[in-house]
């Protein structure tokens, strides 16, 4: 009788454990298969946001600003409510999923992509008025603003080595080649004899890594944690120059793009925009004397009124299964298609 009790105890040990451990499996699969549907639903939002963005620029060619469709945030919505219009059956299949989301003017930033320039066809030269402009924002945040050029620095020995260190905002997909050098360049990594501008090693075998987040700027010795925190809301890395938004950007970003403009003069400015937006830079101008900029000396170049990049911050809960993603988009100014540059999801 004991033989037999340990027998059928032993048994159903097994028994409980191979239960389990199916059970394990089973439920496994069945996150798989939740986060493959939530990547999917994530990517028609993403589509549906892309469209948003072409039919803005068709209705509104060469402006960009806040009070178009585009800056309306999705707040946590059912899914089932945008699928009520195709079938009361079909729609019910997203009653367990919520979608949430905004899109982000990328150009509305600070681009550190801009400390670095390329004034003659094949070297990487450093933009001096670009530098000052991130040292007055720094100033502006309370941080040392020297850290501007060891930002500079790092940022053009990351892009010695990169694929698309010469391409453009005219055209992002397409990768410039090196021309040889010209006067004042030194070593392979075309680096300028600037004074005061000099890399630490130009010949160092081993180069940063390229900056492609504002996180980035942890490998710049400087640099903390709660610094990129204060930084975030103003600053961006985006893969080509582009000149800010003046219709969309804050005003820190502005009083530090503009010398002489204070940030009290920055807010009078962006007050003033909030009645009306910009069409071209000559409003723009018109409006920085009205804030009480007397000698406007800067590059018209470096300020727009229209965005190429945009920021896409998308949120999708089905059932267990969470994407959080934010995309990169670039939308072109001629045609206004656009196209996915990078996509990060968020831990």
């Amino acid at each position: 009788m004991i033989s037999a009790l340990l027998v059928v105890a032993l048994s159903a040990i097994l028994v409980s454990g191979m239960l389990w451990r199916e059970q394990v499996q089973i439920r496994r699969i069945e996150n798989q298969r939740l986060l493959a549907q939530a990547q999917w639903v994530s990517r028609g939002a993403l589509d549906w946001t892309r469209l948003i963005l072409r039919s803005e620029g068709d209705t509104s060619a060469g402006i960009t600003y806040l009070g178009g469709v585009w800056g309306v945030p999705i707040a946590r919505t059912r899914l089932s409510d945008f699928l009520g219009q195709i079938g009361e059956v079909r729609a019910q299949e997203g009653g367990a999923t919520y979608i949430s989301g905004s899109i982000e003017d990328a150009q509305a930033k600070f681009n550190l992509r801009n400390l670095v320039s390329t004034a003659v066809p094949g070297a990487l030269t450093l933009n001096t008025d670009q530098i000052q402009a991130f040292q007055r924002l720094l100033q502006l945040l309370g941080i040392n603003g020297q850290l501007a050029k060891n930002t500079a620095l790092q940022l053009r020995a990351g892009l010695r080595q990169s694929a698309t260190r010469f391409q453009t905002s005219a055209n992002p997909a397409t990768v410039s080649q090196p021309q040889p050098q010209q006067g004042g360049v030194t070593g392979g990594g075309n680096y300028t004899n600037q004074p005061g501008l000099q890399d630490t090693d130009e010949d160092a075998p081993v180069a940063p890594l390229q900056m492609t987040s504002v996180d980035s700027l942890l490998d710049v010795p400087g640099f903390t944690p709660d610094m990129i925190a204060r930084l975030r809301p103003f600053v961006t890395v985006l893969p080509t120059t582009t000149a800010v938004n003046m219709n969309t950007a804050p005003a820190e970003v502005i009083a530090a793009m503009v010398p002489g403009m204070n940030l009290s003069n920055a807010q009078a400015f962006v007050a003033r925009r909030e009645t009306v937006f910009f069409h071209n830079v000559g409003d723009v101008q018109n409006a920085l004397r009205g804030a009480g900029v007397q000698q406007l000396v800067f590059d018209p170049n470096e300020m727009d009124v229209n965005t190429n990049y945009f920021l896409i911050h998308g949120r999708v809960e089905h059932e267990r299964a969470e994407v959080d993603r934010t995309t990169l988009v670039y939308r072109d100014a001629l045609t206004h298609t656009t196209r996915i540059v990078w996509g990060r999801d968020q831990l």
